[in-house]
């Protein structure tokens, strides 16, 4: 047995070994981890509260043992006693590391909460909810008519609706009467009529006229954040956009570690189904309470979300998405009682709506984003890219939509980057690199200050400067490229050979010192060369799925890219297209839909048609598989390069000149010397 144990904190990432017996909350703050206590670690302030994983963690290569934390001892029962705790939670000041483990660290227990970068997107939706609020005049009862009160409430909601023959459940009759007789016979009925209902349903009865609102909610189940937009059901106003990250991150952060984590624990994937339902309940009661509505006034429910997601939410085992022929258990769209997928801090009868998916990795986020951009209304040939852990990607235009996905990894998003993390206050955003003095300068999450502005000291002062999340580091390897510091092949170059010391030789190969806080205490924020590899691994797959899509179509390029999601908001045209993250358009033709899928889940919840129109357009998009085409291994080895080996980028010449260095001394750069140096 050895006398230490490697913890791992997700979403961080973060990772080190440490002695048997360690605090959780001492291990996490000598990592950096972003873990909260108030109390000095004596059990009285509950911030620290963790959720430990236990299992196979393939991603992270660990297994998880039972005892791998000391047993629940009496002060976490005293708290558990008093104030309560979620079900598998341990406070971090408590649990001692007794072998591998790893935690993640909820939203309510960072002090630094990270940055949901998924806002609603302005847009003009056509209102025509499956939900709505209809006021009555029922008849009251008459001996000389022994009818009862739904019946005759059917009869009024058709006389003065045109709403023919409603059902309604046991919970609702049980209401009824007591809503009739405090309404002297007047009410509002909560009603709604989805696409995949033959009868209208009564979901809910207010005596007299009720001036409450309805609302709905559209949810972007991703794998790495969940975003909620709550909506007015009357009029489609955003009221509140919140979110938090994924609670599955902790048994993987790609969606293939996930499926393995549920072939090799048995059990496992009603764990992540427990977890994610779980975090959705608790988004629900936290963007009610920011907007000030009664939870119990959401009625309706829209779901988007890739495959893998699709099946973990609804209690399927994803088994059969890890393997050809990557088949789903269903495809189509769903409606759901909100009850069915444990859904309580809303209405009791909300209903549900998932978008239908594409085929087995083109999830219903893409049909959203489908929905939401509609590229088969396109004249131009346009391709649409949702940057995150699993890409998706469509092109096309009037004529043909074809649409793939491709495994890009957390990269993006700051993982398995050294100084990496999760968009947080401290988090370096944006970089730019001076191609003379080699000199960066840098803002963080938090403040709109560059780092060589006065007074950006003094404004970070709180946050400090912590880490590079996703667009920092896409950002950092463009300017790199672009200052001369790195090679096309993606090497960076010595000190000697780029002319500053800010290139430190680790072992073989060099890193960029991005900025030092050592003296002060604080972290020293490094590029190394293998954050580059693993930048180059994502935007690589990005690129060969693109580039698979145009040989499909048969064109060599195409006239407009959309960027969709958090990256389509925060990453410049100009720095995805010196990567080679996107194929070579004019800067001006590179647009941003913002959260695209997120849109598309509105539409839905609030125009009924639109169901039916995604419904339909699904059936035309055809799918490419991108690990059974042959051309996506070649496009992506091309891709490695940046921004590209063979594809030529006229437009960003013009806007960029990219010195012409090569750092390999040994064979003169390329792929060749980079696999030597493995």
């Amino acid at each position: 047995m050895t006398d230490d144990a490697l913890v791992i904190f997700t979403p961080s990432g973060k990772r080190g070994r440490f002695a048997l017996g360690t605090p959780v909350l001492t291990a996490a703050r000598q990592l950096g981890v972003d873990l909260d206590s108030v109390c000095g670690g004596r059990g009285i302030c509950s911030k620290c509260q963790i959720s430990p994983g236990y299992g196979e963690f393939p991603k992270h290569g660990v297994t998880v043992d039972e005892d791998a934390l000391t047993p629940w001892n009496a002060v976490e029962e005293r708290y558990k006693s008093k104030r309560g705790m979620a079900p598998g939670r341990r406070l971090g000041c408590q649990a001692r590391v007794m072998g591998d483990i790893v935690i993640d660290v909820p939203p309510e227990s960072q002090v630094h909460k990270q940055v949901i970068r998924k806002s609603a997107t302005e847009r003009h939706i056509e209102m025509d909810p499956a939900t709505r609020a209809l006021f009555v005049e029922v008849a009251e009862p008459d001996m000389h008519e022994p009818t009862g009160d739904f019946e005759r409430l059917k009869r009024a909601l058709a006389e003065q609706w045109q709403v023919e023959d409603p059902i309604a459940d046991l919970a609702l009759l049980s209401r009824l009467q007591p809503a009739l007789r405090k309404g002297e016979w007047k009410a509002t009925v909560v009603l709604t009529k989805g696409n995949h209902d033959t009868r209208p349903r009564i979901l809910e009865v207010y005596p007299g006229f009720h001036e409450g609102g309805l609302y709905g909610l559209a949810i972007d189940l991703g794998s790495t954040t969940i975003a909620a937009h709550l909506c007015s059901l009357t009029d489609g106003t955003v009221l509140a956009s919140s979110g938090l990250m994924n609670p599955q991150i902790r048994f993987g952060e790609d969606l293939m570690s996930r499926v393995s984590y549920a072939m090799m624990n048995p059990g496992g994937d009603a764990e992540m189904t427990r977890a994610v339902r779980e975090a959705i309940n608790a988004l629900a009661r936290a963007i009610a309470d920011e907007a000030k509505v009664d939870p119990k006034a959401i009625f309706e429910v829209v779901f988007v979300m890739n495959p893998v997601m699709h099946h973990l939410l609804l209690g399927i085992d994803p088994v059969e998405l890890g393997q050809a022929p990557f088949a789903l258990a269903t495809s189509g769209s769903l409606s759901l009682d909100a009850a069915d997928l444990d859904l309580t801090n809303i209405h009791g009868a909300a209903r549900v709506y998932v978008l239908p998916c594409i085929a087995g990795h083109v999830g219903a986020d893409c049909a959203a984003v489908a929905l939401s951009e509609e590229p088969d209304k396109s004249d131009e040939m346009v391709l649409i890219v949702d940057v995150g852990t699993n890409a998706e990607i469509l092109l096309g235009n009037r004529s043909r939509v074809l649409a793939c996905s491709s495994p890009t990894g957390p990269a993006f998003e700051g993982a398995q980057i050294t100084s990496g993390q999760r968009a947080a206050p401290g988090a370096i955003e944006r970089v730019e690199i001076d191609p003379v003095t080699k000199e960066p300068r840098f803002r963080v999450i938090g403040c709109d200050l560059w780092s060589d502005e006065p007074g950006f000291a003094e404004a970070t002062k709180s946050t400090g400067i912590t880490g590079i999340c996703g667009s920092g580091i896409i950002e950092a390897v463009a300017e790199m490229r672009m200052a001369g510091l790195l090679d096309a092949g993606g090497l960076i170059g010595g000190p000697d050979q780029v002319g500053t010391q800010r290139s430190v030789l680790f072992g073989r190969t060099h890193s960029y010192l991005m900025h030092d806080a050592s003296a002060e205490g604080g972290p020293k924020i490094w590029v190394t060369q293998g954050d580059i590899r693993a930048i180059q691994l994502a935007k690589s797959a990005l690129y060969a799925g693109a580039r698979l899509l145009m040989d499909e179509m048969g064109v060599e390029r195409v006239e407009k890219v959309t960027l969709a999601g958090a990256f389509g908001a925060h990453i410049s045209p100009k720095h995805a297209m010196v990567l080679g993250m996107i194929p070579d358009v004019p800067l001006s033709k590179v647009v941003s839909a913002g959260n695209a899928a997120g849109t598309g889940a509105r539409i839905a919840l609030c125009n009924v048609g639109a169901r039916n129109q995604i419904e339909a357009v699904v059936h035309r998009i055809h799918k490419v598989e991108t690990a059974i085409e042959p051309r996506f291994q070649e496009h992506f080895v091309n891709a490695s390069a940046i921004p590209n080996a063979v594809d030529p980028f006229p437009e960003l010449s013009k806007v960029v000149t990219l010195p012409d260095v090569s750092f390999n001394t040994a064979s003169g750069g390329g792929e060749g010397g980079r696999r030597r140096r493995r």
